[in-house]
């Protein structure tokens, strides 16, 4: 990132408020700041899925909050709310045999530029030209980013995309669990719960189970559960 540009952003440690960052660099001349965020990279089973949000200024950007900190109910009114708004939503997902094949944090690096493309194509007046992203790294595009630990607590963007990525994958393993009811899917989203242990020493994993995953390796050689006529969920 130029340096000019950093040396005028406040210090992301002592914001004044959460959407300091995204004010600050619309007035340096960036006119799409996006946040980018994922969900789902600690399950044993199901897909990770990004959301990229660029909020318009004039909407209220002191409402979101790291998807984490709300109940299920609140992230589904917010993100209605999100979709019903003037902001730019866009999300990214990278299934189970994408995350066996390129790592837990390659997937979800894809799966955040799947977002910011998605997010690039559902503009109505510009495509994101800076990225606000949650974490340590950056998303593999060809655009100005800034990476933040924690990012949800510290830029409003970031947290709309982490409630636009929680509530997808979430409404995703419900699907699943009506595919897979022996899980319960709608109960833990594939986390590894002792529930969900007990159901995959029981059945064995199903095709949508992370089988590089600890927990899940060990029991590829069961035989999976299949639903009848799958013709794949995401």
């Amino acid at each position: 990132m130029n340096q000019d540009v950093l040396n005028v952003l406040p210090d992301p440690q002592n914001l004044p408020d959460t959407f300091a960052l995204e004010r600050a660099l619309l007035a340096q001349g960036f006119a799409r700041v996006a946040g980018v965020d994922e969900a789902g990279r600690g399950p044993l089973a199901g897909p990770v899925v990004a959301g990229c949000v660029v909020l318009a200024p004039s909407q209220d950007t002191t409402i979101f909050f790291d998807s984490k900190t709300l109940t299920a109910r609140r992230r589904e009114l917010l993100f209605a709310e999100l979709m019903a708004s003037p902001a730019c939503v866009g999300i990214g997902i990278a299934d189970a045999r994408e995350i066996e094949s390129l790592n837990i944090l390659q997937a979800s690096l894809l799966a955040m530029r799947r977002a910011v493309d998605d997010c690039q194509a559902n503009g109505t007046v510009q495509p994101p030209d800076f990225l606000l992203v949650d974490g340590k790294f950056k998303v593999p595009l060809p655009l100005t980013q800034l990476p933040l630990v924690k990012g949800e607590s510290k830029s409003s963007s970031i947290a709309a995309a982490s409630i636009v990525a929680k509530v997808t994958r979430d409404r995703l393993m419900q699907k699943a669990h009506e595919l897979y009811p022996v899980y319960g899917f709608n109960r833990h989203q594939g986390y590894p719960t002792k529930a969900h242990r007990e159901a995959l020493q029981l059945h064995g994993p199903c095709e949508l189970h992370r089988r590089t995953f600890r927990g899940v390796a060990e029991l590829v050689e069961k035989e999976p559960v299949s639903p009848p006529d799958q013709k794949g969920l995401w």
